[in-house]
């Protein structure tokens, strides 16, 4: 264990005094080491090193040779161009362009062009061979008509003075005018030799600075990061041929500076801008479809700011490309929000939806359409679904079944205008949603079978997180799965008979999914609807699902939506939404209209017909009340139509109404005083006189019980 010694002694000089203090001195026994001394070139290096990466120091380099670049890039431009307007290069660069494009006719249009410039031009150097025998006699001629007007002015002068010397006045001051001139030159000569150097290279750095003809890396960093830069076709050309694509790339050099040829008029769209690009031959359109993430970035664009579609034309490819951010935007509220006095017509108007990406409206008719909308969770799926109908609610005439599986309330404010309205995620809910499909095919059977020519109502059949219904494992008495895809899949059975016919009789099949796989929405399902639309999704399968095979093949890409970004952004692929021609779908912005808004819509709605008793469950007893039944449905119209009650009847209790006619109905009314009449040229039944009956009918059975 080491100590510590201690030393006491006097100091030898004491600073004053007699006595000289003692000095109590603590020596450790082991001294710790002092600190390094850094060399001085160690820190001179450090300081270089800190001075070289400071973020000025990059900058103040970047700017240097930013502007170097400019000068001696602005030099090949100048250079370039002086080249071009003396030679034949540019309508070389333009036939060679045609040629590689396949357009023959252009290129023999270009080789006529080429033909006359060199004509022009040989014959230009011809009259140079001449020129100069021509310039001296003139000179000659116009030096001697000039010292001769000069000496008959001299004369005049010299008559009009009388003075014989004015005679060489006016040729002595033209002698000392040019002498001026000389002086002048001579003066200005030599400033003119230093600067003109300097003013050549400020000329070259503004074409270079007008181009911007240096490298990425030494721009500033607005202009490095590419945030709003414009789409111009050199922009276009550069992207493409930097694509990975051999063939495009070859053909691109060959064109040399005329690879813009390729490019058709960019047309500003919406909040982007269009261009379609014939490729060259040996590059396929799916090379470039298949390369939309680096196309995207070689346009310093996002991949969700750039669509590829095929357009009619053949080897062509039409480009969409936002402006920077402005997918990111929400757009305009809806129509069925601003305007009021907005109504519906099933048969010929079209559902105001939202806007594509050009910014034009989007609208979609519903007429004898059965409709699909899938995407990821939390996308906007309900949302979408619930406009198109809140809009359709606002036509009188149709009638509406609701199953929601989700059971939050998203439909909650169709209570009073459905006929039926199910909510609720369990399997005793899919049951019911189930026999309400299953009412409404009794309904489309009755339709059909109803004379030839008779029309009907729209009923709109809709089911919303539809995929809980076919993933139920719940089954019948009969031990039928009321899930699942097969022959025996009472779900699936029912929403298949509504595709195969209930668009002749106006009995559509709405359905909302979530994440679709081939056994949460089966194939047969998919494929019978005709409008088809997709938010967000996982997988290109997901979306083939979704759209089918052609949409996908032609460009749609909901795979490629971003998640909670792109939020009610669809793609669909529909006849009855207007696509461009080519396409086969479209990429829409749908409008967001919130809780508060749909209420007031249904409110609308709700005065614009007689008041609809909206039955939340389906009544499966097996005893039946066939005159409370029919006072039931009737709800609290004044009067209903005799068709419009069968409707209604079999859509209460299939097993029971689903086969009624006519005659049935008449039967049963038959003597109770609420006999259907005619009204308006149709067959009606009276609200009233079906409450007097039932108050008749109770009051008999009060009184027989009594006795």
């Amino acid at each position: 264990m080491s100590e510590n010694v201690v030393h006491l002694h006097k100091p030898t000089d004491p600073p004053t005094g007699d006595t000289a203090p003692t000095v109590l001195t603590v020596v450790p026994d082991a001294v710790a080491p002092a600190a390094p001394v850094v060399p001085l070139w160690v820190r001179s290096g450090r300081a270089v090193k800190t001075v070289a990466t400071h973020e000025r120091t990059k900058t103040a380099a970047r700017a240097v040779a930013r502007h170097s670049l400019y000068t001696l890039n602005g030099g090949r431009i100048v250079a370039r161009r002086t080249w071009d307007g003396r030679t034949g290069a540019r309508y070389e660069r333009m036939i060679r362009a045609a040629e590689a494009a396949g357009n023959l006719e252009v290129a023999e249009e270009w080789e006529e062009r080429l033909q006359r410039f060199r004509a022009a031009r040989h014959h230009r150097r011809m009259d140079l061979l001449h020129s100069p025998v021509e310039a001296a006699k003139g000179v000659a001629v116009g030096a001697g008509m000039s010292i001769g007007a000069l000496v008959a002015l001299g004369v005049v002068m010299a008559i009009n003075n009388g003075d014989i010397a004015d005679v060489i006045t006016p040729l002595a001051a033209t002698i000392d005018f040019i002498a001026a001139v000389i002086r002048i030159v001579q003066i200005v000569w030599g400033p003119a030799l230093t600067i003109g150097p300097f003013l050549a290279l400020l000329t070259l750095w503004a074409v270079g600075s007008k181009q911007q003809a240096a490298p990425a890396w030494s721009m500033p960093d607005h202009v490095r990061s590419g945030e709003g830069e414009p789409i111009t076709p050199s922009i276009v050309v550069k992207a493409l041929r930097d694509l990975g694509v051999p063939a495009l790339r070859n053909a691109i050099k060959e064109m040399g500076d005329a690879g813009a040829s390729m490019l058709g008029p960019i047309r500003i769209a919406g909040c982007g801008v269009e261009v379609d690009v014939t490729l060259p031959s040996g590059v396929s359109t799916n090379e470039v479809q298949n390369r939309r993430r680096k196309l995207a970035e070689n346009l310093t664009r996002h991949e969700h700011e750039v669509f590829i579609t095929i357009p009619t034309a053949a080897r062509t490819v039409r480009l969409w490309v936002a402006d920077s951010g402005a997918l990111d935007e929400p757009i305009g509220p809806s129509p069925l929000v601003t305007d009021e006095t907005m109504t519906a017509d099933y048969a010929k108007g079209r559902a105001p939806w939202g806007q594509d990406l050009r910014g034009d409206a989007a609208a979609l008719s519903l007429y004898q359409r059965h409709l699909l909308i899938t995407g990821l969770s939390n996308q906007g799926k309900t949302v979408a679904l619930r406009s198109l109908a809140l809009w359709l609610a606002l036509d009188r005439s149709v009638e509406f079944l609701l199953g929601d599986l989700k059971g939050v309330g998203d439909w909650a404010m169709f209570d009073g205008r459905a006929r039926v309205l199910i909510q609720g995620p369990t399997d005793e809910h899919v049951i019911q949603v189930t026999e309400m499909v299953e009412g409404a095919v009794q309904e489309m059977n009755r339709r059909i079978q109803a004379p030839p020519g008779t029309t009907f109502p729209a009923l709109i059949v809709l089911v919303d997180e539809a995929q809980m219904a076919f993933m139920c494992p719940a089954k019948d008495e009969e031990n039928r799965p009321y899930g699942g895809s097969k022959a025996t899949s009472r779900y699936f059975m029912a929403v298949r008979k509504i595709h195969n016919q209930g668009r002749a009789v106006n009995v559509l099949m709405w359905q909302g999914t979530q994440d679709p796989t081939d056994q949460n929405l089966p194939k047969l399902v998919r494929e019978g609807a005709h409008t088809r639309a997709s938010l967000a999704l996982g997988t290109e399968s997901q979306a083939r699902m979704a759209l089918g095979d052609k949409a996908v093949d032609g460009g749609a890409a909901p795979n490629l939506l971003r998640p909670g970004l792109d939020q009610g952004t669809l793609v669909v692929a529909s006849s009855g939404i207007d696509i461009p021609a080519g396409q086969a779908s479209l990429t829409v912005r749908t409008h967001y209209i919130d809780d508060d808004a749909a209420k007031a819509i249904i409110e609308r709605a709700k005065a614009l017909r007689d008041g609809v008793t909206t039955l939340h469950a389906i009544d499966r007893s097996e005893e039946r009340d066939p005159l409370a039944d029919i006072a039931s449905v009737v709800g609290t119209a004044e009067r209903v139509r005799t068709k419009d009650v069968l409707s209604r009847l079999g859509t209460l209790n299939a097993d029971a109404y689903g086969g009624w006619s006519f005659i049935d109905l008449k039967r049963v009314l038959d003597g109770t005083g609420a006999e259907p009449y005619k009204s308006d040229g149709v067959m009606v039944i009276s609200r009233d006189r079906l409450a007097r009956a039932l108050a008749n009918r109770d009051a008999d059975g009060s009184a027989s019980a009594a006795e």
